[in-house]
């Protein structure tokens, strides 16, 4: 069995990678304001705004050396868990706040940070894969990459859906956060390809210890983030990965079978993962894995009835 792993000193920075430049136009800017002030105004939210008020004339009047600070013992105001404000989205601070279970999640404003009453979280060795996914996998002729293409990812991730209010959180400051993380060998990307060599879909996340905290996810095909996600999960099962998280529950998630955990559950299984030796670098599929054939009922095999493709050692076809 061949393993493409990179050392993490060799992969955790691409010389030949420019830095992209996050942005957006002054419409979408003006679009994501309305957009994100209608949606705090949502009859579910709008009981937290005073919450959020609150919390972000404390921020502004903060001493700078605490003013990025969140709480040691924090408090979880509604079920969506929010905790505190922090601007703070340096490496460093991302990597320790989701080691304790927090993320940030903002529309407008100073960030946010939340750690739900529920989580969406599934042991990756127990993924439901569907029959048509597997079909997928076998027939289709989707190449599937890892660390190839992390901002365009984050792009299709952030780009409107068809039939969908035009709204994301994951904007230019987000998205440079997580091409620093990325940059620094803790974020990583899967992507999908087309015969035609396009991006069609992807997902990306952080991964601390034996954690994967997944992000954001998108097609531009029928069932293109359902392949990245099954040969994602076969992957993370292969190194070792005992955790994924998705944060909130979502009937898609449900379909490949993370399960709402409490809050209290899922910060004591985090603590028991988070330190365990994890793989920090460039992430690459090891092509000797059986992507198209395994289960959580069936034993993992080491063997692989995929073509793999000509090219890039990181790549896999499916149905050339």
């Amino acid at each position: 069995m061949t393993n493409p792993w990179d050392s993490a000193a060799e992969a955790a920075s691409n010389p030949t990678e420019t830095a992209p430049h996050f942005r957006e136009t002054l419409m979408q800017r003006l679009r994501r304001w309305v957009l994100g002030a209608a949606y705090a105004l949502k009859p579910n939210r709008i009981a937290l705004l005073p919450r959020i008020w609150l919390l972000s004339l404390e921020h502004l009047f903060k001493p700078k050396s605490e003013r990025d600070k969140l709480p040691e013992l924090p408090r979880f105001y509604s079920k969506r868990g929010l905790i505190g404000i922090s601007d703070d989205l340096s490496v460093p601070a991302l990597v320790a706040n989701y080691s304790r279970g927090f993320f940030p999640v903002c529309h407008i404003g100073s960030m946010k940070w939340w750690c739900p009453e529920k989580r969406a979280v599934l042991d990756p060795g127990k993924t439901h894969i569907s029959k048509n996914t597997r079909r997928l996998l076998r027939h289709h002729s989707f190449t599937v990459t890892m660390d190839k293409d992390f901002a365009g990812v984050m792009e299709g991730c952030a780009r409107p859906r068809p039939g969908k209010v035009p709204l994301t959180w994951i904007t230019p400051r987000i998205m440079q956060a997580f091409w620093d993380l990325y940059k620094a060998g803790h974020a990583h990307s899967v992507e999908v390809w087309d015969e035609a060599g396009r991006l069609v879909g992807g997902l990306y996340g952080l991964a601390i210890g034996k954690v994967y905290f997944g992000e954001s996810q998108f097609s531009t095909v029928p069932n293109a983030s359902k392949v990245a996600t099954a040969v994602h999960h076969r992957q993370l099962v292969a190194w070792g990965y005992r955790l994924c998280d998705a944060k909130w529950e979502t009937p898609h998630l449900a379909s490949f079978g993370f399960a709402p955990m409490t809050r209290d559950r899922f910060l004591a299984l985090l603590q028991t993962y988070i330190d365990k030796p994890g793989r920090v670098g460039h992430w690459t599929l090891d092509q000797a894995l059986d992507f198209d054939t395994w289960s959580a009922k069936a034993p993992v095999r080491e063997t692989s009835s995929l073509k793999v493709a000509r090219g890039p050692s990181s790549a896999l076809a499916f149905g050339r």
